[in-house]
């Protein structure tokens, strides 16, 4: 016979809601103090920890136990793109596929672990863990904002603990909801007033961000939702009997924390060059007045939201995968643009299409349609149960559609931490219509349950964790390696002599560092290639394609990737290799600026200087060029006489690459001085690379102008240049 269950039947559960509410607040409030792990690779070690945690508390609490469990329809949704993940791996790109399955596994398994123990009790300590770490979160943004706090590595402030400001932003604003609902079940004056200053604490750092899509979601809660829930609701709430002194304290404290904060000017210089506000009530007015279609970053997203249109229209049942979008958008991507540094689309919807095919259309349609459902039960809801159940189930649609809002140009769902919200939100949704009794196809349904199960599940959560521990410290140690590398390859570089051989001892530990992480993820392409682009630098071209060429093994359509490793080959006196992955270049994008000038210098190189000047000069013409092609295509012309096109495109390198004016400058001066053809024109050329040039440049440009040059130079008064000095074409 099996054991009893060793907990009273309403104490089950417990002990995984307590489990949610401590990821939901140690995911937000924790960070990495340092450059070696990305900050959401430790939130998916908590969610994933603290979910395998909770199953492996549920399943024991319920090892002894007969009675079904829940199943709800809402169920299908996350498990049908983990089927399809799953599947893609086989045809698509198998690394992405695997991650993606990874990602809604955890979101399935959340999702029913809320089902089954999500009561209407516990709703407040899942609230308060969620309001919790959104305040922690806000703190240390608003310290980044106020005093420039750096305990965080991330990128331009303030990003609390997520790296970049939009994501964290975003979840902050996700959690206003709950600390709506707190605050208007407060019955205690010290609470309200606790409630007040920290839910005004989260919308001032919202405001620090300027993040478009979150200042949006923030003006429809305060000025709709919030206000018409709390009005809809006031019966089951607390707050229509505060005496007057509480009220008070509620919206004074609300307002002198959001206005007194707001004002507090940043300490961040940087901020202050952003032009966009120095307070929080500043910056929020601004950018919410500069939301329009001509913003550009907007219109950066809106070439990637082209580009992901055309997948969809191309592949509407298949898809190209899960999670490859990142791997395939080079093949879809318009004439002449590159996409190959972003990973995601920005828009949820339109990446959900692109890659899951048929199955994202029918997770979306049923989405919405639960949603729509669930708001119409919501609100027509009869009787004391489905009033008692209402304003919780207000508060997770207003968050879940502030999700969708903020998801329209942003990539929430792939946080780990934002992730988490909607899944227990939905779970929390699923879980109140079983209390409903709501009919099928929504209702919680009966499962069939058995201890052997619990006992099983148990011991497949506790495989789950050990696994999780396992891949935790591989990709730990990948990034650790990785960003060491990084970081010693752009400290050499920044010293001005790459190639002193002080450095060889520290070149000797990059590569080792670089060679193992990538042995251990050969698919990380995110930083990587940072170590082969300083490494070309300095010349080492051999170690710098080798690394170059395991990116493509993984990403095989990047064009900046594929020109960089053609032009390593070219270096390395492999001209077939270097045209096979030019021509592999020109297949996806022929009209890049970097195919352009890879094929121009290996035109030249082989030879072909006619043919590489020509496709020099249409290149110039069509306004489509590089650094190196601006300068390829300068030398080419000076060579053949072509001066006028070799002064423009020196002229573009200079305009579009202005630390190279002082060199530049001096390339002019000696095709003037070339032959004495135009000596005053080759004088004031020097003279204005002598000007620009630090006194660390100077003796290097000094050395590449002509003696008699030189000796002009030196004579404040003179002001006729030399008659007929002697020089050569520079190969820039």
């Amino acid at each position: 016979m099996a054991a009893p269950s060793s907990l009273p039947a309403e104490a089950e559960g417990s002990s995984t809601v307590a489990m949610f509410a401590l990821m939901m607040f140690l995911a937000p409030a924790l960070g990495v103090p340092h450059e070696e792990m990305l900050q959401d690779t430790l939130k998916s070690i908590v969610v994933s920890f603290c979910a395998l945690g909770a199953a492996l508390l549920f399943f024991w609490q319920k090892r002894g136990r007969r009675e079904p469990l829940r199943w709800h329809a809402v169920m299908w949704l996350p498990l049908a793109l983990m089927a399809y993940a799953l599947g893609s791996m086989v045809w698509s790109h198998t690394y992405l596929g695997g991650v993606e399955a990874i990602r809604w596994f955890v979101f399935s398994l959340l999702l029913w672990l809320g089902v089954n123990t999500l009561s209407r009790e516990r709703l407040p300590t899942l609230a308060w863990g969620i309001h919790a770490g959104a305040v922690v979160a806000s703190l240390w943004a608003a310290l980044q904002f106020w005093v420039d706090f750096q305990f965080f590595p991330q990128g331009p402030h303030p990003a609390s603990t997520f790296v970049n400001r939009n994501f964290f932003a975003e979840f902050a604003v996700c959690t206003l909801p709950f600390a709506a609902l707190l605050l208007a079940r407060a019955r205690q004056s010290a609470q309200v007033a606790l409630l007040s200053a920290s839910s005004g604490l989260i919308i001032v750092a919202i405001l620090m961000t300027g993040t478009r899509a979150a200042l949006i979601a923030l003006w429809l809660q305060l000025l709709v939702l919030l206000p018409y829930v709390a009005w809809m609701y006031r019966r089951q709430f607390a707050f229509p009997s505060w005496d007057r002194g509480t009220r008070l304290v509620a919206v004074g404290v609300l307002l002198a924390t959001v206005v007194g904060l707001g004002l507090i000017p940043t300490g961040d210089p940087r901020i202050v060059e952003e032009g966009r506000g120095v307070n929080a009530l500043e910056r929020g007015v601004k950018r919410t007045g500069s939301i329009s279609s001509n913003d550009s970053s907007l219109g950066i997203r809106m070439v990637m939201w082209k580009a992901t249109s055309r997948v969809i229209a191309q592949r509407p049942l298949s898809g190209v995968g899960a999670g490859a979008w990142e791997s395939d958008i080079p093949l879809y991507q318009a004439e002449g643009s590159q996409l190959e540094t972003d990973y995601y689309v920005h828009n949820e919807f339109l990446q959900l299409l692109a890659e899951y095919g048929l199955v994202g259309w029918l997770f979306l349609l049923a989405l919405a349609a639960y949603l729509l459902a669930a708001f119409r039960r919501t609100l027509l809801g009869k009787g004391p149960e489905a009033q008692a159940e209402a304003p919780w189930r207000a508060v997770f649609l207003c968050t879940l559609l502030t999700l969708l809002v903020v998801s329209n140009i942003g990539f929430p769902w792939r946080m780990a931490t934002t992730g988490a919200l909607f899944a227990l939100c939905l779970a929390a949704l699923a879980a109140s219509d079983a209390r409903l009794g709501h009919a099928a196809p929504w209702s919680a349904v009966r499962l069939a349950w058995k201890p052997a199960f619990s006992r099983v599940a148990a011991g497949l959560s506790l495989a789950g964790l050990a696994l999780a521990i396992h891949v935790s410290q591989l990709a730990a140690d990948s990034e650790q390696k990785i960003v060491r590398a990084t970081k010693i390859a752009l400290t050499i570089s920044a010293s001005g002599s790459p190639n002193h051989p002080r450095w060889d001892k520290s070149k000797a530990e990059m590569l080792k560092l670089i060679r193992e992480g990538v042995a251990i993820n050969p698919h990380y392409r995110k930083i990587t290639p940072m170590v082969a682009d300083e490494l070309a630098r300095w010349g080492d071209w051999r170690n710098a394609t080798w690394i170059w060429e395991s990116v493509l093994s993984s990403r095989p359509y990047v064009v900046a990737i594929l020109a960089n490793v053609a032009r390593g080959h070219t270096t390395m006196g492999n001209p077939a290799k270097a045209m096979e992955y030019l021509e592999r270049a020109k297949r996806l994008q022929p009209r890049a600026p970097a195919v352009r000038s890879l094929e121009v210098i290996l035109l030249s190189r082989a030879g072909q200087t006619a043919r590489a000047l020509e496709l020099g000069r249409d290149a110039i013409t069509d306004n489509i060029y590089d650094y190196d092609l601006a300068n390829a295509t300068f030398v080419l012309a000076w060579r053949a006489g072509d001066y006028a096109l070799a002064s423009k495109a020196m002229e573009l390198r200079m305009a579009g690459w202005p630390a190279s004016r002082a060199e530049g400058h001096v390339q002019l001066g000696n095709m003037y001085a070339s032959g004495g053809r135009e000596p005053e024109k080759a004088l004031n050329a020097f003279k204005q690379a002598i000007a620009l040039a630090s006194e660390s440049e100077r003796p290097t440009l000094l050395a590449q102008i002509p003696a008699t040059y030189r000796a002009r130079l030196a004579e404040p008064d003179a002001t006729q240049p030399p008659a007929t000095p002697q020089t050569s074409a520079s190969k820039g």
